[in-house]
């Protein structure tokens, strides 16, 4: 007797099957008779496996790999959802709805951890009353309320910048009063005696409200100022100028990882934002450039006469990213922002944002 019988899969007979090949048209293995006569076989999905493409090292997912009792268990934050769970004594998790899960995916990117020196990130335009400052405001505010970490917003404005009243101002001191006293700063501490904090937790460093001496930041100063909080937060965020060319500006963008370019819904407002990207390609700085977001501000005059999709559209083909910023009165009053009490769709623009900004810096 054949120690070794194959098996005829249709009729249940031995046979002299000895051989296996693959059908290169169908995929499917065929058993190969010494009369060369191919009988099909059923192949296992994991035998199939062997023939497909490799697999790219995102599909190793927690998902996937980990055991359901090692997997983690949230529990659902909706009423209805979190009820069951508890009244099931957890073996019934439905998890959280759609929206629930786009937020915390949103949160996680916002809270990205990155290790290394502090992040730099400029706000700029050439334009001014585009809503420069009060994108500085919602993106800190934004970051701050998320992250573990310290957010700084500095107004470096040296034609007296308003970004500490876009928050309850807790102190009158200023960026001169930092390079004034740089020698005694020694903790964060003493350093947050120097700063308004917003109930985000972003803090704000001031600028000078005599335009004379806030002309009179220079790069150096910054400097200073910029050591000085790079021992003490991980994101600094700059409220620049109109004036690309002050001294002040060089340094900024020397130190910065990325950029957000504030741009208007008007004709001259896009052209202004468009032509600071150029001088920036034009002066050194086109890995800025690709790595910048544009915050599109749909609020300012003029814009319901213009095609924003069109301006849209531009920056797109010139930046890693643009967002559309909505009407919101509380913004559009230039008083105190208050993060809570903006419309929902300003909120998420706000956070979609920052999460945007952390998505360049992480690299």
């Amino acid at each position: 007797m054949d120690k070794n019988p194959e098996r005829d899969y249709a009729s249940g007979e031995s046979s002299d099957f000895s051989d296996l090949e693959l059908d290169p048209e169908t995929g499917q293995l065929n058993q190969v008779s010494a009369d060369a006569v191919s009988i099909p076989i059923d192949v296992a999905p994991e035998v199939e496996d062997l023939f497909a493409e490799p697999e790219p090292a995102s599909l190793l997912t927690a998902d996937r790999l980990l055991q359901d009792k090692a997997k983690p268990n949230f529990i659902p934050e909706t009423a209805f959802r979190r009820s069951l769970y508890q009244l099931s004594f957890g073996r019934i998790n439905l998890g959280d709805n759609a929206k629930v899960r786009a937020r915390r995916a949103l949160d996680a990117r916002i809270g990205a951890d990155f290790a290394g020196e502090t992040r730099f990130v400029p706000v700029l335009t050439r334009k001014g009353g585009v809503g420069k400052t009060t994108m500085t405001a919602l993106i800190g505010m934004a970051m701050a309320r998320v992250r573990e970490d310290r957010i700084l917003a500095i107004d470096a404005n040296p034609d007296r910048g308003t970004l500490s009243e876009r928050v309850q101002k807790g102190t009158d001191r200023t960026v001169r009063d930092i390079v004034n006293r740089a020698g005694g700063i020694s903790s964060f501490s003493v350093f947050s005696d120097f700063v308004s904090r917003d109930k985000s937790r972003l803090d704000v460093l001031s600028s000078d409200a005599d335009p004379m001496i806030s002309e009179a930041f220079d790069e150096g100063d910054y400097n200073v100022v910029a050591d000085i909080a790079a021992r003490y937060y991980s994101i600094c965020l700059t409220d620049c100028g109109t004036g690309i060319v002050h001294s002040v500006m060089r340094a900024v963008l020397m130190r910065a990882k990325g950029v957000v370019i504030v741009s208007g819904g008007s004709i001259d407002e896009a052209k202004l934002a468009s032509e600071t990207l150029t001088w920036l390609d034009a002066n050194g700085y086109s890995e800025l450039v690709s790595n910048s977001v544009v915050a599109l501000n749909t609020a300012t005059f003029g814009t319901e006469m213009v095609k924003i999709d069109e301006i849209e559209a531009h920056f797109a083909s010139r930046v890693r990213a643009v967002v559309r910023i909505p009407y919101d009165p509380q913004l559009a009053a230039g008083a105190l922002i208050d993060f809570d009490q903006l419309h929902p769709a300003t909120r998420q623009a706000a956070r979609d944002l920052a999460a945007l900004v952390v998505d360049g810096l992480a690299a």
